[in-house]
């Protein structure tokens, strides 16, 4: 019987061991995404801001892949809709996937988005450095995100934290099932505990640059006539 409770001791610990991973990595995700509570919408019940965020992700020969894709659909929409007047497109401009930034922006203009509209921010090579470099380097107070439903609330809690009055908006997540289940995954194991720590230590953005008047001086063209209306919808 002693041999039995030494043989099985180690799976007990093991178990017990992912057992409290698992406890944990539930709390930290519940933690981060409480920070975005009642703060995300559908497209069509999303407030005015005066600028949507579009965070970067994969472009395949310059082109968005279907992720973010979905995610500049959604800019577009708030656009034609008049819930926003201006887009700012936050990536990698050396991703290793490519030029985050040069796709994002050609892809609003196909889609009849005013190029002088659109900011960009090449230096936002994560969530948490696009969140601060929104509000130090390009001034925002207030603002919409656009993201998938999975990558949302932490996005939402970043930027609520960094001082911008946000709200989330959803982005359709039409991916295969296998990287819709690789996405999650790392969403929960890395990137909310990331976050987390992020939220409680604050630290600069990987790259700083100097403050950008672009956008203060889109809205404030808007404002005065001097910069195009969006299309209306049709």
């Amino acid at each position: 019987m002693l041999e039995s409770v030494r043989s099985s001791s180690p799976l007990g610990a093991v178990s017990a061991l992912v057992v409290g991973a698992v406890s944990a990595l539930t709390l930290v995700s519940a933690r981060v995404a409480s920070e975005a509570k009642d703060l995300m919408y559908e497209v069509d019940d999303a407030p005015p801001a005066p600028v949507v965020i579009v965070p970067g992700a994969r472009v395949h020969e310059g082109r968005p892949m279907r992720v973010l894709r979905s995610r500049l659909d959604i800019a577009v929409a708030l656009m034609e809709r008049g819930r926003v007047q201006a887009v700012l497109v936050s990536g990698d401009g050396a991703g290793t996937s490519g030029d985050e930034i040069e796709a994002m922006i050609a892809y609003l203009v196909e889609q009849g988005v005013n190029r002088e509209r659109i900011v960009a921010d090449p230096y936002g090579l994560d969530t948490y450095d696009t969140a601060r470099r929104a509000v130090a380097t390009y001034g925002v107070r207030q603002a919409l995100i656009t993201t998938q439903g999975f990558h949302l609330p932490r996005a939402v809690a970043l930027c609520r934290r960094a001082g911008i009055d946000i709200a989330g908006v959803r982005a359709a997540n039409d991916v295969r099932l296998r990287t819709r289940l690789r996405n999650l995954a790392r969403e929960y194991v890395l990137s909310r505990p990331k976050a987390f720590l992020e939220l409680r230590f604050p630290r600069d953005p990987a790259v700083e640059t100097p403050p950008d008047d672009r956008l203060a001086e889109i809205l404030a063209g808007l404002e005065h006539g001097a910069v195009a209306a969006p299309p209306s919808a049709s």
